[in-house]
């Protein structure tokens, strides 16, 4: 694992702040550019929390996404958002990657959900049987067995080859329902548990890969627990006919709540 830049960034400030103290007047030469690049899929740019910036087109980054919301918060010299609604790991690779070099101190990533086949995993478990459903999830599994590995590693490079300092955080996916819950319509617990065993699949693999990588993957499945579809109190949006994009994914509260504080403490 990596230490931190902006950790590293901090602690120099901290000295030499205590330094200036003493007489050594160079807090200032501290003040190094802080480089922070926000890469990968719609958990990133923010689809599901609204107010999406209009410049960024079908990409649908908002400022209640979680980078935007880091960036806010600890003001970064510079701060660059590629993530898109939608990126699978050839996307990132051939549209996201022009702001990394060697200056970028903190990179931010979720991908792979895509590639695994996420929208049309959710879309045969609306529309078809449960068993359809659960043959449906076990293929997305077999692919991020066989496959996303591979294309996971290809970014991974990539990210490391153009900014090979940076401190890079890897972020995965929450489980989407809570068990047993307050729903009595919709998707049967059997579909839900395979949905939720899927997410924990996919985890593990990034998670595996980030890891080989010296990247840090910090999980947000705990911190969505109580708070799934089903919970009463969900971060995630159910299938939403109106608009069908921000189906299963995270709310403004469900980035605020969840994957800042992840990204927070991984950063």
């Amino acid at each position: 694992m990596r230490l931190s830049r902006f950790a590293a960034l901090s602690s120099s400030l901290l000295l030499a702040a205590s330094a200036a103290l003493f007489g050594a007047g160079q807090a200032a030469a501290a003040q190094a550019d802080f480089g922070y690049v926000a890469l990968g899929d719609s958990y990133s740019s923010g689809v599901g929390a609204g107010n999406y910036d209009s410049g960024s087109g079908n990409c649908k980054r908002t400022t209640r996404a979680y980078p935007a919301l880091w960036a806010a918060a600890h003001s970064p010299q510079t701060f660059s958002f590629t993530a898109c609604s939608g990126a699978r790991t050839g996307d990132v690779l051939a549209n996201q990657l022009a702001p990394l070099n060697s200056g970028t101190d903190l990179v931010s990533i979720t991908i792979g959900g895509n590639d695994a086949g996420f929208s049309d995993v959710m879309t045969t478990c609306v529309l078809q049987s449960e068993s359809t459903c659960v043959n449906r999830v076990n293929q997305a599994k077999a692919y991020v067995d066989s496959t996303l590995p591979g294309q996971l590693d290809q970014v991974y490079n990539a990210i490391d080859s153009r900014s090979p300092g940076a401190h890079v955080v890897v972020l995965g996916y929450p489980r989407f329902y809570k068990l047993n819950g307050t729903c009595t319509t919709g998707l049967t617990e059997g579909e839900r548990a395979a949905i939720n065993g899927a997410a924990d699949h996919l985890n593990a693999a990034i998670a595996k890969r980030a890891a080989n990588h010296g990247f840090t993957f910090p999980s947000v499945a705990g911190a969505f627990t109580g708070h799934e579809i089903c919970s009463g109190n969900a971060w995630l949006h159910s299938v939403n006919w109106l608009n069908i994009g921000e189906s299963y994914h995270p709310t403004a509260a469900g980035q605020s709540g969840g994957y800042l504080p992840a990204f927070t403490n991984a950063a």
